[in-house]
């Protein structure tokens, strides 16, 4: 008895141990196991406004861009997207940290510290090419929707994909309405599958990726602006820097004085959210050139205009689903592309005007800027109801922005290099000379497709 009460003694600690031993084990597995997901998580939750404006870029309009230059060119071009990201990534960081530091949006930045003229003259103009633009987008994404719904009206399309794109921006809470933002830059990855699904030599595409070729011709000079122009567009500088501004706010920010400096880790996290953002804008733009190359060059189809007819053509070469996801990612990216081109648009003008602008206010805090938002979705509206040529409205933005963005740039640089205004988060050496390069490659883009477009 003693015997067996000395063992018991002993034996239930051992017991014991081997359990919690056991229990240790299992809960250091489970971490293991979730440990990759938590890091997908906090990257994810980093992910902003740096995503939506890259997924943004994508609009139909540059799709109808990637399409043509995959049809016309076949893989020769592709390199741009890997040329243009650097380029794409700085200008968009510096337009980020101005936001972010300043707590101003870009325009309030330039009225603070510049000419106030060239300002009216830059809003003024961005708000036509964005206009334009958002005109084209709503025929695209309607013409698109036909060809899924034959029996649909593309009129009703039309205003349908409009008033949408408003009651979303007016009556949506800003939390919730970037949350649906960020949702939508999902579609674009049915671009990516339908890549993957037409068959592609991408042993030839990494060759064309890695190893620029380049002409000098006029049809591949016009190309490379376009692609430029699609790629670093001026609203997406004041898109990136006004939701910058958003998401102070919406952490309790309120006031100036409030969102003025950054921390470390919010100068990181943006970093990660805006090099991530352009990233996924160029590898969507990769993807889309090289399947119009596998399908439409390979197929003698070398001349496309519009987002929808590239939709139509891919169709007999990629098959029914294939076809249906590259039609889809149009109507996804126009939902999203829309709300940015009319919202910078309404930021640039209310901010060069002190007007109370946010979308984190309701309609009756900021009449103006809301107003701009539905006038622009109106004029876009008529601009299909009148059968303004689709292909001219996006000459005509290309022509005002190769004119605008030039300019931008010289503000980005100048404000985002200033100590005076950034403080300790004022451009590096680097960063500076890359934003001056980018203002001379742009400058001579917007030279180079003027010419092209006038003579």
């Amino acid at each position: 008895m003693g015997k067996k009460l000395f063992e018991g003694f002993f034996k239930a600690p051992a017991q014991m141990l081997d359990k919690t031993v056991k229990l240790t084990l299992e809960a250091e597995h489970q971490l293991i196991n979730k440990r990759p997901f938590k890091v997908v998580q906090e990257y994810a939750n980093t992910l902003g406004p740096g995503l939506t404006t890259g997924a943004a870029d994508d609009d139909p309009s540059g799709i109808a861009t990637y399409s043509q230059i995959g049809a016309g060119f076949n893989f020769r071009l592709i390199w741009l997207t890997l040329f243009s990201f650097p380029f794409m990534s700085v200008v968009q960081e510096m337009c980020a940290r101005i936001g972010l530091v300043t707590g101003r949006g870009l325009a309030g930045n330039m009225r603070l510290h510049y000419s106030r003229k060239v300002l009216y003259a830059v809003t003024l103009l961005l708000f036509i090419a964005n206009t334009l633009n958002l005109g084209a987008d709503l025929g695209a994404m309607a013409a698109v929707t036909k060809l899924l719904f034959p029996g649909a009206s593309i009129i009703l399309l039309i205003i349908g994909f409009g008033l949408a794109s408003l009651l979303l921006q007016i009556y949506t809470t800003y939390a919730r309405y970037a949350k649906i933002l960020k949702y939508l830059t999902l579609a674009l990855f049915s671009y990516v599958f339908t890549a993957f699904a037409v068959g592609i030599n991408w042993g030839e595409v990494l060759r064309h990726t890695l190893i620029p070729s380049f002409n000098f011709g006029r049809a591949e000079t016009l190309m490379l602006c376009a692609f430029l122009g699609t790629t670093i567009s001026p609203y997406l500088f004041f898109w990136q820097t006004s939701q910058e501004v958003e998401e102070e706010i919406l952490k309790g920010r309120t006031t100036l004085a409030a969102r003025r400096g950054a921390a470390p880790e919010e100068i990181k996290k943006m970093r990660i959210d805006v090099w991530s953002g352009m990233f996924f804008s160029n590898l969507i733009a990769f993807f889309i050139i090289a399947a119009c190359a596998a399908t439409l060059f390979a197929n003698g189809i070398t001349t496309i205009t519009t987002a929808d007819q590239a939709a139509s053509a891919i169709r007999p070469f990629a098959g029914e689903l294939t076809y249906f996801f590259f039609a889809a990612g149009i109507i996804g990216t126009g939902l999203l592309a829309i709300p940015v081109l009319a919202g910078s648009s309404a930021y640039a003008i209310s901010e060069s005007f002190s007007w109370r602008h946010g979308l984190y206010r309701k309609l009756h805090q900021a009449y103006s800027f809301y107003g701009i938002i539905i006038i622009s979705v109106i004029v876009g509206v008529i601009e299909n109801l009148l059968h303004i040529d689709p292909i001219k409205a996006l000459l005509y933005s290309a022509i005002v922005n190769g004119l605008i963005a030039p300019v931008m740039i010289f503000f980005i640089v100048r404000i985002s290099g200033k100590e005076k205004i950034m403080g300790e988060w004022k451009n590096s050496p680097l960063a500076g000379a890359l934003g001056w390069i980018i203002l001379i490659l742009m400058a001579l883009s917007g030279v180079a497709a003027i010419t092209s477009l006038v003579l």
